[in-house]
């Protein structure tokens, strides 16, 4: 297969580099064309236009940073519909609206190409590695012409059903990490407050039942404090508003996603939209007169695991 991909950011540079890494016919576009030149150098192709993309390739990837952006490369006159036929398919691997997923991909489907919406979860760290987990929604077949390709950029694979399912369960696994990073925050500020080592701190957070992936991630830049975690307040923003859309569209009375909603509107307007996300930490800090700092810690992740080859996870009790 020949697969475009369209959107080279911090999440889609580092998929589209597992993918070239792993000897596949790529082609690559972004806005800016800086972006692309280490994958271009590495031996990937340029993408003139996304409808010449559609023409050219069998995948078609984007990787953006909205539901907006993904709508217009596919319904500009020279988008990705204005390119698309029988056989192709297009990945939609940004995390974006169930129902946008779902409306752009009646339209995909109309001029004879296959959609399929497949998020990532992990972390940019995992993503450079390829070691990241990827949900895919979409039938049945396409699902196994496309394992070969998202093997090549994630570990862990699953099919989680019909297009727009896996976009669903993204924008939950995103709001359970953003109520995580807040009550990591606190349990951080509160231990500090209270005189406790914040290296024993999080060494007792790590071994008991405490623990979580934003804590072995979020909470290490944190306590170094860079806070970079590559992921922005007004991402944040946008995944949890995502999450309430769903609960709201389906009369689900949320108690707590609300007040999500209301602290990182709260840490966006003081700091900054562009603000990394673990930085919603500077609210307490700032009410408490308290640095949240620890010697050792890392500027920023990376991932220390040996990249591996992919494989679909199969749901408990299915055979």
């Amino acid at each position: 297969m020949k697969i475009g991909f369209i959107g080279l950011g911090n999440v889609g540079g580092k998929l589209s580099g597992s993918i070239l890494r792993n000897g596949l016919d790529l082609v690559v576009r972004d806005l800016d064309r800086s972006a692309a030149q280490p994958l271009l150098d590495a031996g990937a192709g340029w993408g003139e236009s996304p409808k010449a993309m559609a023409q050219d390739c069998d995948v078609v990837i984007t990787c953006l940073p909205s539901p907006a952006a993904s709508a217009a490369v596919l319904e500009a006159p020279d988008g990705l519909l204005a390119g698309f036929g029988p056989g192709k398919i297009w990945m939609e691997m940004s995390t974006t609206d169930e129902a946008e997923v779902k409306r752009l991909g009646e339209k995909v489907r109309a001029v004879g190409a296959e959609p399929v919406d497949c998020p990532v979860s992990g972390g940019c760290h995992r993503a450079a590695t390829g070691n990241i987990a990827i949900f895919a929604g979409c039938t049945r077949p396409t699902f196994e012409k496309i394992l070969p390709i998202l093997t090549t950029m994630g570990r862990r694979i699953l099919h989680t059903g019909d297009l727009g399912s896996a976009s669903m369960l993204k924008v939950m696994t995103n709001y359970l990490a953003t109520a995580n990073l807040l009550t990591v925050s606190e349990a951080l500020v509160t231990s500090a407050a209270a005189g406790m080592d914040l290296n024993t701190t999080y060494e007792a957070i790590a071994i008991s039942s405490g623990n979580s992936f934003v804590h072995e991630t979020e909470g290490q830049v944190i306590l170094n404090g860079s806070r970079d975690i590559n992921f922005t307040m007004d991402l944040v923003k946008k995944d949890i508003g995502l999450f309430q859309a769903i609960a709201d569209r389906h009369d689900v009375p949320l108690e707590i996603s609300p007040v999500l909603i209301d602290i990182f509107n709260d840490g966006a307007e003081r700091f900054g939209e562009r603000e990394w996300s673990p930085n919603i930490i500077k609210r307490l800090e700032e009410a408490t007169g308290l640095s949240i700092l620890a010697p050792g810690f890392p500027a920023e992740m990376v991932d220390d695991e040996p990249e591996e080859a992919g494989y679909e996870v199969i749901p408990k009790g299915r055979s």
